[in-house]
């Protein structure tokens, strides 16, 4: 079961990393409108990035042919997966928080069975003695950057998934356009992705305190916008949103690498 948990694990850091980190808006946009170039790179990605964390963190697979055959089918799974949300996604099949929870549990699902397919014959006798030591690194660890990634960079887009629908609403006031444009969506992406950071950080360091302190910064820097009552309410659903994902990540991350959730007193 360990060597399964720990392959599983690599190829979903993998799918984060090429989904959420090494993927660009630039990107993005060219995959929505079906350009086979944009495809390829985005495949690249995920395939280089699932072979060098699988060839670093699970002992053997970097000298076996099947584990390469096995990553470039579930690179061309992650192709089709994303191709289809883009085709589903006008019909409203694979729009909103619900269609991206499906899509991100369809990546689990065949990351897991990769993973099975993968591990059922490891010659663990194989293994590279330089990087034995290197590779003992627990599970818990590898853990890390999956929550990690998984709630920082991964949230932020469920959050705007979920705070889409208010800002009809706030566009609606011509006081507040100034407020809502495209940059005030990508400054509170980036201001999401470092509150969510330092609370997780804050949370597992046992220095809740520091909770305060990120939102009181928040708050300051929004003030003036507040006398909008409408930007208020979506500033603050937003921020609860946020903060929720990180202490959820915290709490499972505590349960992973402690046995125990943390209590502060």
């Amino acid at each position: 079961m360990q060597p399964i948990l720990r392959t599983l694990l690599a190829l979903y850091l993998a799918h984060l990393l090429a989904d959420f980190v090494f993927q660009s808006n630039r990107l993005v946009a060219q995959k929505t409108q079906r350009k086979l170039g944009a495809y390829l790179r985005h495949g690249l990605i995920h395939y280089l990035s699932a072979m060098a964390i699988l060839g670093f963190f699970v002992p053997g697979s970097i000298v076996r042919p099947l584990v390469y055959v096995i990553v470039g089918g579930l690179t061309l799974l992650h192709l089709a997966i994303d191709l289809g949300k883009i085709e589903l996604s006008p019909r409203g099949f694979a729009a909103g928080p619900w269609g991206y929870l499906g899509d991100q549990f369809i990546h689990f699902v065949t990351s897991a069975v990769a993973a099975w397919c993968s591990t059922r014959s490891i010659a663990f006798g194989a293994l590279m003695e330089l990087f034995e030591t290197m590779r003992r690194v627990p599970n818990r660890f590898l853990a890390v950057p999956v929550v990690y990634i998984g709630v920082v960079f991964g949230g932020g887009y469920l959050i705007r998934l979920l705070t889409k629908p208010l800002l009809p609403g706030i566009h609606a006031n011509p006081t507040d356009r100034h407020a809502t444009g495209e940059q005030l969506q990508n400054a509170g992406l980036y201001i999401g992705w470092l509150e969510r950071f330092l609370v997780l950080t804050a949370l597992l360091l046992q220095t809740p305190a520091t909770m305060g302190l990120i939102l009181t910064a928040k708050s300051i820097a929004r003030y003036p916008e507040f006398k909008s009552e409408r930007f208020a309410e979506y500033f603050l659903i937003g921020t609860l949103l946020s903060i929720s994902l990180a202490v959820s990540g915290a709490i499972l991350l505590s349960r992973i690498m402690f046995g125990h959730v943390i209590i502060f007193r």
